[in-house]
């Protein structure tokens, strides 16, 4: 299931490094150009406001953190930055020119890079339930959430891990990387149900190309299409809703079943759902948490499980902590539970209940 131009991670050299910037402007490149001359290290101009410096491993963190003192936002966005091992730039390096911001978030997260590489993550679980279900035994399905270690086994919060990947244009391999190893890990449990899958849309280019892998995959794994669920994060943040349906019509066309998360946590979920005609909505958590002591909560719940029952839809209240939430919720209508109240995130061996020597090795 990997997708090598997606997956792949442009290297920054990180010995003795030649930098190429290009600056918005003359002022920025004069405050750029005393970065270094403050530290005595070689730079010189050349030409359209570009500046050639050579950077060794440990002097790095120190440019770049001057980098941020001396640039504003809009200068670190609109400033490029091409490293190379030596010589001069060639065509071939194109690919690897970025913005300054997003260069020192890369310089930041080379951790990430490396935990990619080497694999130091895994997916724990969440049992979604049936509405009428009062324990986690038997779950209509089980949620994947990606879990990044430390070379110490320590596990990282989930947020900041993709709040870094975002900023360090890492996006890409880090959602394809969250996406296989939800699948692989459920399989070699043995674990036979229904998944979701989260996925966002803004790291697939192509939906033809860079999802084929992934639905191949699942058949040589032994799953089947209909038993997967690709749920859609980030809702609020799409900007391309013909990319989105393309991606929804690939997934749909290959089998497989398409959720909407957090609906009701704004205005453009409540049009996604009009436009997309999912076949699972997640009614946002904010709504769910002490649903049973707001009224104001009550009827808009009510309202949103009354349109999606409408249209064949089927709804996951989540985040529920609680039995009187629970309880609201089975009487407003909604078919399935997801929440602390029955289970937290775990890894699949332990959702199943299987001894430790036969769970999947992280």
């Amino acid at each position: 299931m990997r997708c090598q131009e997606c997956e792949q991670v442009d290297e920054i050299v990180f010995d003795q490094t030649r930098f190429w910037f290009h600056m918005p402007t003359s002022e920025s490149f004069a405050r750029v150009a005393s970065v270094f001359d403050r530290r005595d290290m070689a730079a010189r101009g050349v030409g359209g406001n570009c500046l050639e410096a050579s950077v060794a491993r440990d002097g790095i963190d120190g440019v770049m953190t001057a980098l941020f003192g001396e640039l504003n936002k809009k200068e670190l966005k609109e400033t490029k930055v091409l490293t190379t091992a030596g010589g001069d730039p060639t065509p071939l390096d194109m690919s690897r020119v970025m913005s300054a911001d997003v260069f020192v978030n890369r310089v930041k997260g080379q951790w990430l890079v490396d935990a990619l590489e080497d694999e130091l993550y895994d997916t724990w679980y969440q049992p979604i339930v049936d509405a009428n279900a009062t324990t986690a035994e038997n779950p209509f399905a089980l949620e994947g959430l990606l879990r990044m270690r430390d070379r110490d086994g320590n596990n990282i919060s989930p947020g900041y891990v993709f709040q870094l990947a975002e900023h360090a244009g890492l996006l890409f391999p880090l959602d394809i990387a969250a996406r296989t190893s939800a699948v692989r890990r459920a399989a070699e449990s043995g674990f036979r149900g229904r998944i979701f899958v989260n996925f966002n849309p803004s790291s697939i280019y192509d939906p033809a190309y860079c999802l084929r892998t992934t639905a191949s995959a699942v058949a040589d794994l032994g799953l089947k299409p209909a038993d997967i669920t690709f749920e859609l994060t980030e809702t609020h943040r799409i900007q391309d809703k013909d990319h989105l349906k393309g991606i929804l019509a690939f997934y749909r066309q290959a089998g497989f079943k398409v959720a909407l998360d957090d609906i009701g946590s704004g205005w453009s979920g409540l049009n996604l759902l009009h436009e997309m005609r999912p076949d699972f909505v997640k009614i946002d958590m904010d709504l769910v948490r002490n649903i049973d002591r707001d009224p104001l909560k009550q009827s808009i719940v009510g309202h949103l499980i009354s349109i999606a029952r409408e249209h064949n839809i089927e709804v996951i209240a989540e985040g529920i902590e609680t039995e009187a939430e629970a309880s609201l919720l089975r009487d407003a209508g909604a078919n399935y539970l997801q929440g602390y109240l029955f289970a937290r995130p775990a890894p699949i061996g332990t959702i199943l209940g299987q001894p430790a020597a036969d769970q999947p090795a992280a």
